[in-house]
């Protein structure tokens, strides 16, 4: 007699939409700054500010916090280019998103913090990596980037890093009691991305089992996650 397999039922990727609300941002050490930068606005050092920091450490949310109270556009780094830069900055406020080394035409960042300046227009460009150390090409664009005043977003204390492990559950309407988010917090990386990916781990395996989120069922993903 063969015995029957049950086949392994899939759990569906469907989006979760994250809210980037000022009300929504988890305020802690590692973003106070990058947050006081947000809330000087209009009296910022210069026109044109960097904010850098690790994946998934707040860079967005608080550029779209920022993008609501300046209204101002948004632009990835990697589509700008020199012709549509007066049409991005029409608004007198841009987002630049995602600049990092060797993702960018440099002519055409050359040419909005240019522009930026003669139209006294506000720039706020978010990336992983400081300025200052970019490979550059154009010298005065180099020269540009390394003057460029950069607020850092460090990796979370403790209390943000379980408070952010909250937040992703929330995101994803799942129920987490305290014991889970101290089982996670003290056995992955304290980093942003880790804290995100456990609980879309966590999520997607209490789904294809249809099993409610429990300490063993956390303990099981992260013991496949590292094998």
């Amino acid at each position: 007699m063969v015995a029957r397999v049950r086949p392994r039922q899939l759990a569906l990727a469907l989006p979760h939409a994250e809210s980037l609300t000022r009300d929504n941002f988890l305020e802690g050490a590692a973003n106070a700054q990058a947050l006081a930068l947000i809330d000087a606005w209009p009296d910022w050092p210069n026109r044109v500010m960097m904010l850098v920091g690790p994946e998934g450490s707040g860079k967005s949310h608080l550029a779209s916090i920022w993008a609501t109270e300046a209204g101002a556009r948004s632009v990835a780094a990697h589509t700008l280019t020199a012709v549509n830069v007066p049409g991005e900055l029409a608004t007198g406020a841009l987002v630049v998103d995602d600049l990092n080394p060797g993702g960018f035409d440099e002519r055409a960042l050359f040419h909005l913090m240019n522009l930026a300046r003669e139209d006294e227009a506000f720039v706020l460009m978010t990336g992983r990596t400081p300025p200052s150390v970019f490979a550059v090409e154009l010298r005065d664009l180099r020269s540009r980037l390394r003057a460029l005043p950069v607020v850092t977003l460090t990796p979370p204390d403790d209390q943000l890093f379980r408070a952010l492990i909250v937040k992703f559950c929330a995101d994803r309407q799942m129920t987490m009691d305290e014991s889970i988010v101290s089982y996670l917090a003290t056995r992955i990386e304290r980093s942003f991305a880790a804290a995100r990916q456990a609980v879309e781990l966590l999520d997607a395996e209490a789904l294809r089992q249809r099993r409610p989120v429990t300490r063993a069922l956390a303990a099981e993903v992260l013991r496949d996650s590292a094998a």
